[in-house]
């Protein structure tokens, strides 16, 4: 007797390999036009599906969860972060939870470098010059940046990504150092030549460059407060690569607004896809760098988060705990 595939429903559209491979293992209910599921759709799937493949621009919180079918027992993010996801709730009701940790690494690290080097070399400013037909030539003091090696670079969250941060910006000279709620072993530090700060406020103070590189979780929403942006110093500049609620971004944008700090490179955002007509503003006047949430955006990194999904649906039915299980520890 054939055993009856799960009900696998996937929220957004992923990679055709990755779909391909869903159809031959599971019975997938796809997503083949890429529009966010509405609120109805989401209860709809909740009910119908032993898993659920959602993405960051799904709300799988405690109201769609207490409609969730007997059948539902894995929701297998498609993503590395679970902020988009109830995960208590979800575990009281005896649903597993997986992510797709580690794969977005180097792509996440490389996308955080180039908007240090955007913002401080002015390289989106320039790059519009051209196609404008704005410019006259070159000239001694037109379109000066910033050097950045030699620049003390802080990061905020030395994971994954923060360390691979720290590999680049150290090949480009950059001093690195990093806040983060544990210190990392003292071999990794000194491969990094990385310093530690206990004090994020007295790390803040003393940087030319800050980068976001830590998780959003209830303990480090807004972890870049307004009292803590204004211990920056005039000329430093901000990036967050990792998700926009941790940073206060009305306060960002005040400072930016005032010339209390040198610029910022985003690419994330507090209330995305809105974003406020003040950063908009910035962005044409050149104070800020804004990209689309695109610093995950490689063909090789969405293949490798769906394999990993298709690997966690795997282990889970066939009775195995999922190698990328979410644990309340880790929240």
């Amino acid at each position: 007797m054939t055993k009856k595939k799960p009900l696998v429903v996937v929220t957004r559209k992923l990679p055709d390999v990755v779909e391909t491979r869903m159809r031959e293992l599971f019975d997938a209910r796809l997503n083949v036009t890429d529009a966010p599921m509405s609120p109805a759709e989401l209860v709809e799937a909740v009910r119908t599906a032993d898993v659920l493949v959602p993405t960051v621009t799904d709300k799988i919180d405690a109201p769609l969860l207490a409609q969730a079918g007997e059948n539902l027992r894995l929701i297998a993010n498609f993503g590395n972060g679970v902020d988009n996801i109830d995960v208590q709730t979800a575990l009281s009701r005896g649903i597993t939870v997986t992510n797709t940790p580690g794969v977005l690494t180097e792509d996440t690290a490389d996308m955080t470098m180039a908007l240090i080097l955007a913002v401080a070399r002015r390289i989106a400013e320039g790059a519009r010059v051209i196609p404008d037909e704005t410019w006259n030539g070159w000239s001694p003091t037109w379109m000066l940046g910033h050097r950045i090696t030699g620049k003390r670079l802080g990061i905020v969250g030395m994971g994954r990504i923060g360390q691979a941060l720290a590999r680049r910006a150290k090949a480009f000279g950059l001093q690195v150092h990093y806040h983060n709620r544990r210190r990392v072993a003292a071999a990794i530090e000194e491969a990094l030549e990385a310093t530690y700060w206990d004090s994020l406020d007295q790390m803040l103070a003393r940087m030319d460059v800050v980068s976001v590189n830590c998780p959003h979780t209830p303990a480090t929403y807004h972890l870049l407060s307004a009292r803590r942006l204004k211990l920056l110093k005039r000329d430093a500049i901000v990036v967050n690569t990792a998700r926009g609620e941790i940073i206060d971004e009305n306060a960002l944008t005040r400072m930016l607004e005032a010339g209390e700090i040198a610029g910022a490179g985003l690419d994330v955002f507090e209330h995305e896809p809105a974003i406020s007509p003040r950063t908009l503003k910035l962005a044409r006047q050149h104070k800020v760098v804004v990209l689309p949430h695109m610093g995950s955006a490689t063909i090789e990194g969405r293949v490798d988060m769906g394999e990993k999904v298709i690997v966690n649906i795997k282990t889970f039915m066939d009775g195995h705990r999922p190698p990328d299980r979410v644990l309340p520890a880790m929240l």
